[in-house]
């Protein structure tokens, strides 16, 4: 199994689109730059049928330093999730 870069999908996106390379290159980057902007803000990205993608909270937690074995404390913070949509469980069974 391949694994798709953004070299790969910018490529992609071009032939399936009849774009430039380019072109699917400045849009690929704007889709990054509204997902990105859209997460930082706490704002959620649906994309019906195929990805939803919300920021989490996740809890403070104890963990451990694996080079020493040290207990250490995990702070608080916030994660980026992505779920899976209807068609795109689909198109990968």
């Amino acid at each position: 199994m391949a694994t798709l870069t953004k070299g790969d999908l910018v490529s992609a996106v071009a032939q399936k689109s009849g774009l430039t390379a380019a072109d699917a290159q400045r849009a690929l980057n704007a889709v990054e730059e509204v997902l990105t902007s859209t997460l930082a803000k706490g704002g959620e990205v649906n994309w019906t049928g195929y990805l939803k993608a919300y920021v989490a909270k996740r809890a403070a937690r104890d963990g451990r330093n694996p080079a020493t074995g040290a207990a250490i404390k995990i702070p608080a913070g916030n994660v980026a999730k992505l779920k899976a949509g209807a068609k795109l469980k689909a198109a990968v069974k």
